[in-house]
């Protein structure tokens, strides 16, 4: 599985076969395309929403990892989700 994360995001190691539970959503980011699972409030909030929109514009509907892939280096995408889960 994954470990623990500060907030609720988590870590998933890159097998595909993972089950994400209800209410969230697996996300591939960084060079390394590494797994995580976040929660779907996520996508409601607006500096997500850029993440998002990057990701439309880089992959459009094509997500070679099979699921969303958000084109931003790991750690601003853990800065950014980190403060989403303190709201």
């Amino acid at each position: 599985m994954g470990f623990r994360l500060p907030g609720i995001i988590r870590r998933a190691s890159s097998s595909k076969g993972l089950d994400v539970p209800k209410g969230y959503l697996a996300v591939y980011v960084g060079e390394d395309m590494k797994r995580f699972v976040i929660p779907i409030s996520y996508l409601n909030q607006p500096s997500f929403q850029e993440l998002l929109n990057q990701a439309e514009e880089q992959f459009e509907y094509d997500h070679p990892m099979g699921g969303l892939t958000i084109p931003c280096r790991e750690d601003l995408f853990l800065d950014i989700t980190s403060r989403l889960s303190r709201c």
